[in-house]
């Protein structure tokens, strides 16, 4: 049975509406996932899982939430090597440069991207949630 961590950060419920989605594919498939709020994980937790989904809407300037999620980010982000890697999250502005940077920054550090970054503009709608649940598979 694999372990999957689903670490998030949501300001208005949309990227935690996707962790549980990413989180319930996980499960169907048979993992032991755990979900955590990005201030609870840190890169000491990053070698008790095979595979980690990572959530964060765009903030301001198409960046990473900056208090919380970007200062976990860059300390687990060294620790991400050989790694299954998922990302989603949800905008509601630009183009979703957001994430090919976010995507470009996680390959850099050697993670293994399963599938490219899942977005949703705004709220997630139930394709988007279906989404979610068949990367939580993909991760499992």
């Amino acid at each position: 049975m694999s372990k999957v961590a689903v670490v998030f950060w949501s300001g208005t419920g949309n990227t935690e509406a996707m962790a549980e989605a990413v989180a319930d594919g996980a499960k169907a498939a048979g993992a032991d996932v755990s979900v955590f709020a990005s201030h609870e994980f840190g890169a000491g937790n990053v070698s008790e899982f095979d595979a980690i989904a990572f959530g964060c809407p765009a903030m301001g300037a198409e960046v990473l939430e900056e208090t919380e999620f970007e200062p976990m980010f860059a300390e687990v982000e060294t620790s991400l090597s050989g790694k299954k890697v998922a990302l989603f999250g949800s905008y509601g502005w630009g183009d979703g440069q957001w994430m090919r940077d976010w995507e470009e920054r996680t390959r850099m550090r050697g993670a293994n991207l399963i599938a490219d970054g899942l977005m949703a503009n705004n709220a997630p709608d139930a394709n988007v949630l279906d989404e979610c649940k068949s990367l939580g598979r993909a991760l499992a």
